[in-house]
C-alpha cells in the first residue's frame, strides 16, 4: 500500500467497492484508508513548508480527498446494509437452532426405534450445522443446552451399542484432526490470523459431537493446550503493540513539550523566526517517523501537536503583520545602501574606499530584514558592487606585489655584495654610501620585511664595529707616543685604576640584574650589551695603565 499514489488507492477502493461481502473486506478497507491519509497528510505539511507565514494556512482543494470520502461514504452505508442483513440472518439462526434443540428434546423423549431415532437425531446434527451463527450474546447459552441434549441422547435413548461406539469413533477423529488443525496454527507466521483461525476451529469442534468417556479430558486437554499457546501469543503481541504504542505517546508528548517551549520563547528578530521555524519543521519531520498512540489517546495527542504548531505559525504571522511597515523601511534603507556601495566601486583610493565598504558592511548588517521577495536580488547587488571594488583592489597590489620581489632580490645583492667586500679598513664614506643605496630601493613583501631588515642592522652594525676598531686603535697608538714624550703622570694612572674599579662594580651589578629577567629575553639582551660594552672599556684602560707603568720602567 504504501507505495501506492493517492489516484491507485482510490481505484483499488472502487474495485473493493463491487465485491459483494463487504464484511469481508474490513481490513482491506481500513489499509487503504491509512495508506491514504498518509500521503494526503504529508502533502498538507509539505504545503504548510512552503507557507511564507502571511494570511491564515488553507491547504489547498484536494479533489482526491472529496473523492476518497464519497467511496468511504458508500463502505459504510454498504457495512452497515451489510450487517443489519446479517444480524436479522443471526437471529433467525437463532430461532432454527432453538427450534432444533426442541426436536431433540421429543425425540429423546418419543421412545420410537433405535434406528430410525438414530437417523433422526443425525439429521438434527445436520440442520443444526447447517444453520448458520447466531448473536454473540445467545451462543454459549444456545451451545451449552445443544450439547446438553446431545449427551443426554448419548445417555438415555437405548441405541445400538455398536453404532454409538461408531459415532464416537467418528467424533474422536473429527476432534483429533481439529486438535491437529490447532497445533498446526502455531506455526503461522501472523498470530492474529492465527487466532481468527483458531476461533472457527472451536466453532467447529462445540458442533462436533461427544466422544468415549475414556477419550473425552485427553482429546479435549490437547485441542486446550494448543489453543492456550495460540491465545497467549495473540495476548503477547497485541501487549507489545500496547508498549510500543505507550512509546509513541511518550515519544509524541515529548515532541509536543518542545513545540509548546519554541511556542512560549520571545523572539523579536527575523532571524529568530526564521531559527525558530526550522526547529518546528524538523520536529515535525520527527513526529512522522513515530507510530500510532494508544487509540483514546491518539486523536487528543495529535490534536495538541497540531494546537502548538499552529499557535506558533499564528504568532508568526502577526510579528510579519507587525514589522510589515518596518521591512519596508529597511528596504529602503538597503537599496541607498547599494546605491553608495556602486558609486564607490570604481574607486582607486584603496584605503578610504575599502574602510568606507566595511562601514557600509556593518551598517548592513544593522539593518534589519527586508520583505523575503526583494532579499536575494538586494543581497546580491549589494556584494556585487563591494566585490568589484575589492576584486579591483586585489589586482592593484597583485602587481605591486611584484615590484616588491623585485626590490626584494635588489636588497639581498646590496647585502650580498657589502659581506663579499669585507669589512676591513671599511670609510665612513662607504657606510653612508651603503646606506643611500639600500634607502633607494622600494618596500619588498611584507613576509621578508623583518628578516632583509635584520640582515642590513647586522651589515651595518659590523661595518661601524670595524669602523670603530681602527678608530680605537689610533687613539691607542696615539696615547702610547703621548705616553713616551714624557705626557702622563701619576695622577692620570689612578684616574684610569678609579674608573676601572668602578666599572668592575658596574659590570657585578649589571650581572646580578640578569637574575631578575629570566623570562624577558629582551631586557636580558639589553644587560648583557652593557656588560659586554664595560669590559670593553675596562680592557682598554687596562692596555692604558700597562703602557703608563711601561714607560716608567
Amino acid at each position: 500500500m504504501e507505495t501506492k499514489t493517492k489516484p491507485e488507492l482510490i481505484a483499488l477502493y472502487e474495485e473493493l467497492l463491487n465485491n459483494p461481502c463487504v464484511l469481508d473486506m474490513r481490513e482491506s478497507a481500513e489499509a487503504i484508508k491509512t495508506a491514504f491519509y498518509k500521503l494526503h497528510r504529508a502533502e498538507t505539511e509539505a504545503q504548510r513548508a512552503a507557507w511564507n507565514g502571511e494570511g491564515e494556512f488553507v491547504p489547498a482543494h484536494n479533489p482526491d480527498e472529496a473523492k476518497f470520502k464519497e467511496l468511504t461514504a458508500i463502505y459504510r452505508q454498504k457495512r452497515d446494509e451489510a450487517h443489519a442483513v446479517a444480524e436479522a440472518d443471526r437471529e433467525g439462526n437463532l430461532a432454527k437452532k432453538l427450534a432444533i434443540i426442541e426436536e431433540l428434546k421429543a425425540l429423546i423423549e418419543s421412545g420410537e426405534t433405535v434406528g430410525s431415532t438414530f437417523n433422526a437425531f443425525r439429521e438434527l446434527q445436520q440442520r443444526w450445522r447447517d444453520a448458520g451463527p447466531v448473536p454473540a450474546s445467545a451462543t454459549k447459552d444456545l451451545w451449552e443446552t445443544y450439547h446438553h441434549h446431545v449427551e443426554n441422547f448419548y445417555s438415555y435413548i437405548k441405541i445400538n451399542r455398536e453404532l454409538r461406539d461408531l459415532d464416537l469413533k467418528k467424533n474422536l477423529e473429527a476432534k483429533i484432526l481439529l486438535a491437529e488443525a490447532a497445533e498446526a496454527l502455531l506455526l503461522e507466521p501472523s498470530i492474529v490470523n492465527a487466532f481468527h483461525k483458531l476461533q472457527k476451529l472451536h466453532d467447529d469442534w462445540r458442533e462436533t459431537g461427544p466422544v468415549a468417556e475414556e477419550h473425552k479430558e485427553t482429546i479435549w486437554e490437547r485441542f486446550k493446550e494448543a489453543s492456550a499457546r495460540i491465545n497467549k501469543a495473540h495476548q503477547a503481541h497485541f501487549e507489545e503493540i500496547k508498549e510500543e504504542q505507550k512509546r509513541n505517546l511518550d515519544l509524541k508528548s515529548e515532541l509536543c513539550q518542545k513545540v509548546e517551549a519554541i511556542v512560549a520563547e520571545p523572539r523579536t528578530t527575523h532571524a529568530d523566526w526564521d531559527r525558530a521555524g526550522e526547529r518546528i519543521l524538523e520536529i515535525q519531520k520527527v513526529w512522522k517517523t513515530i507510530g500510532f498512540a494508544p487509540k483514546k489517546e491518539n486523536a487528543r495527542i495529535y490534536e495538541r501537536f497540531r494546537s502548538a504548531c499552529d499557535m506558533f505559525f499564528a504568532q508568526k504571522r502577526e510579528f510579519y503583520g507587525s514589522v510589515k511597515g518596518e521591512m519596508e523601511s529597511n528596504l529602503e534603507a538597503k537599496k541607498e545602501l547599494c546605491a553608495i556601495a556602486e558609486s564607490l566601486s570604481s574607486s582607486e583610493d584603496w584605503k578610504g574606499t575599502a574602510d568606507e565598504l566595511i562601514a557600509l558592511q556593518a551598517r548592513w548588517k544593522e539593518t534589519g530584514p527586508v520583505p523575503r521577495k526583494y532579499s536575494d536580488a538586494l543581497w546580491k547587488r549589494f556584494r556585487a558592487a563591494c566585490d568589484k571594488f575589492f576584486e579591483a583592489k586585489n589586482a592593484h597590489f597583485d602587481t605591486r606585489e611584484g615590484d616588491y620581489k623585485l626590490n626584494l632580490e635588489k636588497k639581498r645583492a646590496l647585502l650580498d655584495a657589502a659581506v663579499a667586500r669585507g669589512f676591513e679598513n671599511v670609510t665612513f664614506e662607504q657606510i653612508k654610501e651603503f646606506q643611500r643605496a639600500w634607502g633607494e630601493v622600494g618596500f619588498v613583501p611584507i613576509k621578508q620585511k623583518e628578516s632583509i631588515q635584520k640582515r642590513y642592522k647586522d651589515t651595518v652594525d659590523r661595518m661601524f664595529a670595524s669602523l670603530r676598531g681602527g678608530e680605537q686603535q689610533r687613539s691607542m697608538d696615539r696615547f702610547r707616543e703621548r705616553v713616551g714624550r714624557g705626557g702622563s703622570s701619576r695622577s692620570e694612572r689612578d684616574r684610569l685604576y678609579t674608573k676601572i674599579k668602578q666599572l668592575e662594580a658596574d659590570i657585578a651589578t649589571l650581572e646580578n640584574n640578569i637574575g631578575f629577567f629570566k623570562n624577558a629575553e629582551s631586557l636580558v639582551a639589553e644587560v648583557q650589551a652593557k656588560i659586554d660594552k664595560a669590559l670593553a672599556e675596562k680592557e682598554l684602560l687596562v692596555e692604558k695603565i700597562n703602557i703608563i707603568d711601561q714607560n716608567s720602567d
